[in-house]
C-alpha cells in the first residue's frame, strides 16, 4: 500500500507542475469533446461582396475566331448597318483584295481581325463587346497610339516616315479620324472631297478659301495634300517640300528663276507678299499696293504716295496718276524678277 501511495503522490506532483507551466492536463473526456473541431462552414457570398468583385479587365485576348470574317458577319450584317456605315463596304476596298498578299483579306491574312485584333473573346455570348475589340473608334478603350498601331503595322512607306514627329500625331489624331475604312471611296483620298475632311478641324482655312482671291480648292481643282503632307514632314506647316518657296514652285515654276534681276522678297519668302489660303485682295496679296510695296520701299523722291484724298485725280499731290489700277505694277510689271538686260527696275 505504501508503494501505491507513493506513486499517487508522484502523479499529483507532476499534474501540478503541468498546470503551473500552462500545459493543459490530459484528462479523460467524452468522445465528442475529444473529437477535432469541425472546419467552419463557408457562408454564401453577400450582395456587397459580389458588387465589390473586380470587373473583367478590358482586352481582346490572344485567341482568334474559328471562322474569321464569317464569324464577324454573323452579327455585323445588313441589319446592323446604319445610314453612315456599312460593314460589307470593306469588300469594295483594297483591304479586301484577295489577290493582294499584303491585304488583310489576302491569302493567309487575318481578315477582319488583322485590324480589329483577336475576336474570339469578342464573339463570345455575353461578353462586354466594347472592351474586347479594337473598334478603331474614339470611344475605344485603347489609346490613340494603340489604335494607330493597327494601321502603321502595314502602312510604313516613305509617306508616313514623318508621322511620329508630325503636328497631327502630337495632336493625338487617330488614323480613323480622317480615313474611312468601311467605305467604297475614302473621302480623304479624293481631290474634290479631301478639303471638307481637313476643314472639320481647320475652320479658319475653310473661311479663307471662301474669299475673293484663293487657290482653286473649293472648285475641286486642288486639294490640301498638294501643298501639305498630312502624315508629317520636316518642314514648317507639314509642307511637301523643304521650304515654302519650293512648295510654291511646284506649280509656279516660272517664278523659280534664276533671274538676271531678282526681287529680294521673291527669292526669300513668298509669304512676305502673298497669303496662301485666300485674301480679299487680288493675287492673294497680304496688303494692297502701294502700301504693300512701301513696307520696304520708301516713297521719298518717287511719284507714289498712299491713297489719300490729295493723291487722287484732281488733288494737289504729285504722281497721282501712277496710283490708279495696278498702282506700282503699272510701271514695275515684272515684280517677281526680270531677265531683260535693262530690267534693273523690274520695268521690263
Amino acid at each position: 500500500m505504501s508503494v501505491l501511495r507513493a506513486v499517487a503522490v508522484a502523479l499529483g506532483l507532476l499534474l501540478g507542475a503541468a498546470v503551473h507551466l500552462g500545459v493543459p492536463a490530459q484528462t479523460e473526456a467524452s468522445p465528442a469533446a475529444s473529437a477535432p473541431a469541425a472546419a467552419p462552414v463557408a457562408s454564401a457570398p453577400t450582395a456587397s461582396a459580389a458588387a465589390s468583385a473586380p470587373a473583367e479587365p478590358p482586352g481582346a485576348g490572344t485567341q482568334y475566331s474559328e471562322k474569321g470574317a464569317d464569324t464577324c458577319l454573323g452579327c455585323h450584317d445588313e441589319e446592323a448597318d446604319t445610314a453612315t456605315f456599312t460593314t460589307a463596304a470593306i469588300f469594295k476596298t483594297r483591304h479586301a483584295h484577295r489577290g493582294n498578299k499584303h491585304a488583310p483579306f489576302g491569302a493567309g491574312g487575318l481578315q477582319c481581325e488583322a485590324c480589329h485584333g483577336p475576336g474570339s473573346k469578342h464573339s463570345t455570348k455575353g461578353s462586354n463587346k466594347k472592351q474586347t475589340i479594337n473598334s478603331l473608334k474614339p470611344n475605344s478603350y485603347l489609346t490613340v497610339a494603340e489604335r494607330n498601331a493597327a494601321c502603321l503595322d502595314c502602312h510604313q512607306n516613305s509617306a508616313r516616315t514623318g508621322w511620329h514627329a508630325s503636328g497631327h500625331e502630337r495632336g493625338a489624331l487617330a488614323c480613323t479620324d480622317c480615313h474611312k475604312l468601311h467605305a467604297e471611296r475614302d473621302a480623304v483620298m479624293t481631290k474634290a472631297d479631301q478639303p471638307d475632311v481637313c476643314f472639320n478641324c481647320h475652320k479658319k482655312q475653310r473661311a479663307d478659301f471662301q474669299k475673293a482671291s484663293t487657290h482653286p480648292v473649293r472648285f475641286g481643282l486642288m486639294r490640301c495634300g498638294d501643298c501639305h503632307s498630312p502624315h508629317g514632314s520636316p518642314s514648317a506647316a507639314m509642307l511637301i517640300k523643304p521650304t515654302l518657296n519650293q512648295t510654291c514652285y511646284s506649280c509656279h515654276a516660272e517664278k523659280r528663276g534664276p533671274l538676271l534681276w531678282e526681287h529680294a522678297p521673291v527669292s526669300e519668302d513668298c509669304s512676305l507678299c502673298h497669303t496662301a489660303h485666300g485674301s480679299v485682295r487680288s493675287a492673294l496679296l497680304t496688303k494692297s499696293p502701294p502700301l504693300l510695296c512701301q513696307q520696304c520701299h520708301s516713297q521719298a523722291g518717287h511719284p507714289s504716295v498712299a491713297r489719300t484724298g490729295a493723291a487722287l485725280p484732281g488733288g494737289n499731290a504729285g504722281g497721282q496718276i501712277f496710283l490708279l489700277a495696278g498702282s506700282c505694277t503699272n510701271c514695275h510689271s515684272q515684280v517677281h524678277g526680270s531677265n531683260h538686260p535693262a530690267g534693273a527696275k523690274l520695268m521690263r
